[in-house]
């Protein structure tokens, strides 16, 4: 049975309907969806355990997802609209409460953005290619919406990773039923060892 690892984007949680797509696509595979902790000094040690851990085939993520799932070297990733610069969109990562759009397993309905959590947020984006090798480009995808209004890495994800692993869908920013069919799973049929 192989192993998938979903990285949900900011706000959600790993109860999101693209999880549930997935775990209806891929039935004789294990689809793990973990909520990833708000504050990024806990959340990047957290996946990292965790995808020691688990040793998953092949690792999604979905914007703030993707901004964690490319820093995972040494698993097979595919990052979707990676927001690789979360902390310069000030229209969603400010000061405050918040609804998360989907509950979390320990019940939280709400989270709260802290002048410090923003700050552990812009360190991580200033070191999140560190470390990049042949390897680690070469085990790296993304995926990015033509339409996406919200961001646009695709530039920088070529810049970083190998060009031609840099994919077009259309669409924009959050993923949706079509997409998955359309776009998403075909991709991840190619990619994950048989």
């Amino acid at each position: 049975m192989r192993k998938i690892v979903y990285l949900h984007g900011f706000a959600s949680s790993g109860a999101s309907g693209t999880v549930q797509v997935l775990r209806a696509r891929f039935r004789a595979d294990r689809v793990l969806a973990p909520d990833i902790p708000l504050d990024p000094a806990i959340a990047l040690p957290f996946l990292r355990d965790f995808c020691a851990r688990e040793a998953p085939d092949l690792l999604i993520g979905t914007s703030m997802g993707g901004l964690y799932a490319h820093q995972l070297h040494g698993h097979l990733r595919l990052c979707i609209n990676p927001a690789f610069h979360l902390s310069q969109h000030y229209d969603i990562l400010k000061p405050g409460h918040f609804k998360w759009l989907n509950k979390r397993r320990n019940g939280e309905t709400e989270g709260k953005i802290t002048k410090d959590i923003i700050a552990h947020f812009r360190d991580m984006e200033a070191h999140q290619f560190d470390g990049l090798d042949d390897a680690s480009r070469a085990n790296c995808w993304g995926l990015f919406g033509r339409s996406d209004p919200v961001v646009h890495t695709h530039d920088e994800f070529v810049a970083q990773y190998l060009p031609d692993h840099a994919l077009w869908f259309d669409g924009a920013h959050r993923l949706n039923d079509t997409i998955l069919v359309r776009d998403v799973i075909p991709l991840l049929q190619r990619l994950l060892p048989a």
